[in-house]
């Protein structure tokens, strides 16, 4: 993570997020002063950051590139970079391996990469460990068995996924990886562009965070997938951050002033093994006193591992569910392997977010004692969770629980990057506001439909954080990714994959989920090389009806829902007639040709 304040000329301070100690925070900050390059790689496209979005990205420009029999001059055609040594960012790196999606993912909410990415997990799963039948006939399998994903697992599991899909570019040579490298500037020119300036970014610097050389890549498209959104003040791209007024975005549940220190909270997931009659209680770590003192940590009245019911009789139904199986990532009772002993459980809860400590835009020294503050926040509500957190039985502390270093790949047992749920986000094409997703604005089956969809998804307005406006967080109905959002107002070759796009926000607490950032990275992806093939750039597909219908019908092709149904999976066999036949109709689709498709077809 660098920020542009800590540029004087080349120079620069870096945070290492792998060395960033709770009780010495300042041990992952580093200068360094760039004297020489000391390797220059050219490529057509260059996706910088490994997250979720960031490998999307560089599979489906991968992936369109064999589609439109696209070449380049240039070897590699995808450098993909990560700061981090694992790639997947919010299902690796950042602990969440408890997906945040919507109901209708194993079927028609999500496309059909993503639905795949996640049954190649689950296989891993039945053909390496011996599970109970049950469970070895279940084709959605949920390893964790949680109450808040249809699939929890291990983060070492789509790490291999991930791993197996792009190795075969890998050995073509048409993908380039280079993990522990993080972006530290961007060469940016001003250029007219019809009416307006436009940046395009000729090139960008990186520190190899091991070696602590400096590389330089020129791409003639660079995707922006990093988790804050860190090549907008590099480049000098418009970004807003943080909650923008009311007065900006029209939004009911925006600020009467704008607050860009108001961003979400960001968490440090750790991972917990229950193992009953045993003592794994760890070292009080620093502020705790004070973060227990300020009432911080709590189970909101949640039971650790019975269901809490309310009524009685006929009226008896579910008030909690419990604690331990939110996020579980391993429910030993499926397994007969011996691999798997006891549960695993991963720890994301409002009691390990930090609140209003922003790490946008500050100093790279200030941004090291935040995350490592973050990191203090999460081992004091494991070491509140074995020494004060009221038991089942009446009693209190679970000293049971022991900490699995080995689950997340860190000395301190948690996540390698922080899990970041709101970035610096362009200026865009398109804005996407509240009232265009909101139950509340949009009484009917979908949210506003965009004529320029690029992918869907559902989630509610998830604020983390101080919310300027109460009910903020709301229900929405199932929406679309406009690809306006997807492209900025004032570059020609950056486009944002990550939670950098044109949300507000309010919107952003809808769009940052673990589906809806691999669409968005996909659609990226086929973007990137459209327009390379093409010699044109991102906003000419976007006001081109022929070149946005190539765009569309390649993602819809490749199964990637454009139009909200409930019951058109990604397999059908109608699915891409279906499909287009929505989004290409003007009205939204025609009700009599689509029963032709499918008789039983539900428009709701």
């Amino acid at each position: 993570m660098v920020t542009n304040s800590d540029i004087i000329e080349n120079f620069f301070s870096v945070v290492d997020p792998l060395k960033v100690d709770v009780k010495n925070p300042q041990e992952g900050v580093f200068s360094i002063d760039v004297h020489e390059v000391t390797e220059e790689i050219i490529c057509d496209v260059l996706v910088v950051g490994g997250g979720t979005g960031g490998v999307s990205a560089a599979l489906s420009a991968l992936r369109t590139a064999d589609d439109l029999n696209y070449r380049n001059v240039a070897t590699p055609l995808v450098v993909l970079t990560e700061e981090t040594d694992w790639l997947g960012g919010q299902m690796t790196a950042q602990g969440v391996s408890a997906l945040d999606e919507n109901h209708l993912v194993e079927i028609s909410g999500a496309s059909r990469s993503y639905q795949k990415f996640r049954n190649d997990i689950r296989a891993r799963y039945k053909s390496n460990y011996k599970l109970v039948q049950h469970a070895q006939d279940e084709p959605w399998l949920n390893p964790g068995d949680c109450w808040v994903s249809w699939l929890a697992f291990e983060p070492r599991f789509a790490l291999e996924e991930i791993a197996d899909l792009l190795a075969p570019f890998e050995e073509r040579k048409m993908l380039s990886i280079r993990r522990r490298w993080q972006a530290i500037y961007a060469r940016a020119e001003r250029q007219e562009d019809g009416d307006e300036d436009s940046t395009r970014i000729t090139s960008v610097g990186f520190v190899d965070l091991e070696s602590r050389k400096c590389i330089e890549v020129y791409a003639r498209l660079v995707i922006d997938a990093t988790e804050l959104g860190d090549l907008l003040p590099m480049s000098g791209i418009k970004y807003r951050s943080g909650a923008e007024s009311r007065a900006e975005t029209g939004e009911p549940h925006a600020p009467e002033t704008a607050r860009p220190e108001n961003v979400q909270d960001f968490t440090y997931p750790f991972v917990i093994e229950l193992k009953p009659g045993e003592t794994h209680v760890i070292d009080k770590p620093p502020h705790y006193d004070e973060f227990n003192s300020q009432g911080k940590f709590s189970l909101e009245g949640y039971p650790m591992f019975i269901t809490k019911l309310k009524g009685e009789g006929d009226d008896l139904r579910i008030e909690k569910l419990p604690f331990w199986e939110y996020r579980r990532l391993i429910s030993a009772k499926l397994f007969e392997s011996s691999a798997y002993p006891n549960d695993l459980s991963m720890i994301n809860w409002n009691s390990n977010d930090l609140r209003l400590q922003n790490i946008i835009d500050v100093d790279t020294h200030i941004q090291a004692e935040r995350m490592a503050l973050a990191k203090a926040l999460s081992l004091g509500f494991l070491y509140w969770l074995q020494t004060e957190a009221p038991r089942d039985d009446g009693g209190i502390g679970y000293p049971e629980f022991k900490l699995r270093t080995d689950i997340l790949g860190t000395k301190d047992g948690l996540s390698k990057y922080p899990y970041i749920r709101e970035s610096r986000r362009i200026v865009g094409l398109h804005t996407i506001v509240e009232s265009e997703i909101v139950v509340a604005s949009n009484p009917g089956s979908r949210a506003c439909l965009f004529h320029d969809t690029v992918g869907i998804g559902h989630y509610p307005v998830d604020i983390h954080g101080e919310q300027d406006v109460p009910g903020a967080a709301q229900r929405t109905r199932h929406f679309q990714i406009p690809l306006g959002a997807l492209i900025p107002e004032d570059s020609n070759n950056y486009l944002p994959a990550c939670k950098n796009i044109g949300t507000t926000h309010v919107t952003n607490g809808s769009y940052r989920l673990h589906p809806i950032e691999w669409s968005i990275g996909e659609a990226q992806g086929a973007l990137a090389i459209v327009c390379l093939k093409a010699e044109i750039k991102p906003n000419q597909v976007r006001s081109n009806k022929e070149y946005l219908r190539q765009l569309q019908e390649l993602l819809i092709d490749r199964g990637v829902p454009l139009f909200w149904f409930n019951n058109i999976p990604t397999d059908h066999p109608n699915f891409s007639a279906i499909q287009k036949a929505a989004v290409f109709d003007s009205t939204g689709f025609d009700a009599q040709s689509l029963a032709t498709l499918h008789p039983c077809l539900n428009h709701e």
